[in-house]
């Protein structure tokens, strides 16, 4: 059955945790382990209790970090404290290159990109500062700027208010299903990410193929693009 007709898409809006980046890096997660003495469930257990406060700028890095070692009972020293904040830095850098990549292309070719994310203060500054790229994208969300996080619906207007388009007009793509939920539910367009291939599977069924294919060869766009195939009568 086709789509119904839907309107343009002006902005590419992409979550960055997960959708810019890959997974958690585990080497820096060993890291933390160790600095931390702790073992991975104390570590988990406690890293993401804070962490949505951490990301609605509740909590600054350090006194995220804080909260974290006492909610595991532990002391930290200045020293493990700096390592602490190096070591969530190093968690969220490794990237998803596909999508670097889609994104890219999509700034060289004159399309408009943005950032909505979920993040903290010292790990926003820090990807910023290791990761000059981010800053071709026309606007950046950062949730801790604001004291709210995603999927509180207000951070969704704020960044529609701040890229002047209507919401229908925005393509969000975001890896959790509850963001994706609502930034559906104030009107904006959008892609659950699971993995690359079916975000682009996904992209191919809207029927927005030529936006996949921003700026690639015209060999990759023949391998992108399946082949139509015959109808049986």
């Amino acid at each position: 059955m086709p789509l119904p007709t839907q309107p343009p898409i002006e902005v590419v809006l992409f979550d960055y945790g997960q959708v810019l980046s890959g997974p958690a890096n585990p080497t820096a997660w060993a890291h933390m382990r160790s600095i931390t003495a702790l073992d991975e469930p104390r570590l988990h257990a406690a890293y993401w209790a804070y962490r949505h406060d951490y990301d609605r700028g509740t909590y600054t890095g350090p006194a995220y970090w804080q909260a974290v070692a006492t909610h595991a009972g532990i002391t930290l020293a200045p020293t493990q404290l700096a390592s602490l904040l190096a070591a969530d830095i190093d968690l969220w850098t490794d990237l998803n290159q596909p999508m670097v990549d889609f994104a890219q292309r999509l700034q060289r070719a004159g399309h408009r990109t943005a950032i909505l994310s979920n993040i903290g203060d010292a790990i926003a500054e820090g990807i910023r500062a290791r990761l000059p790229w981010l800053s071709a994208f026309e606007h950046a969300t950062w949730s801790h700027a604001l004291f709210l996080a995603k999927p509180e619906p207000e951070i969704f207007h704020h960044t529609a208010a701040a890229l002047r388009t209507p919401p229908v007009n925005i393509l969000f793509i975001d890896d959790r299903e509850d963001n994706i939920a609502a930034a559906h539910a104030i009107g904006m367009q959008t892609i659950h990410y699971t993995n690359h291939p079916a975000f682009e599977e996904e992209m191919r069924r809207r029927h927005l193929t030529n936006l996949l294919n921003t700026g690639l060869p015209a060999e990759a766009e023949s391998i992108t693009t399946p082949s139509p195939q015959p109808t049986t009568k």
